[in-house]
């Protein structure tokens, strides 16, 4: 499944980031990567984008983009 795909107030483990070059770098680097818990905290009212809970920090991530990151839910 695709992080789009997690609702509000679940979490899920990253599993794959299709992502390479700079984008791939700013995600590594507030902490996006392979085995890390993510979760959904809200989404806007249109429903895009969506924010995301990762190592004390939220960040928001188009449906697009959430699109290339794959994740298993975990609860």
């Amino acid at each position: 499944m695709y992080l789009d795909q997690i609702e509000p107030g679940e979490t899920g483990i990253v599993e794959n980031l299709a992502w390479v070059g700079d984008v791939a770098r700013r995600l590594r680097d507030i902490g996006l990567v392979e085995g890390m818990e993510i979760t959904c905290v809200g989404r806007s009212p249109l429903g895009d984008p969506s924010a995301y809970f990762i190592l004390g920090s939220v960040f928001a991530l188009r449906r697009a983009d959430c699109r290339r990151i794959a994740v298993r839910r975990c609860r």
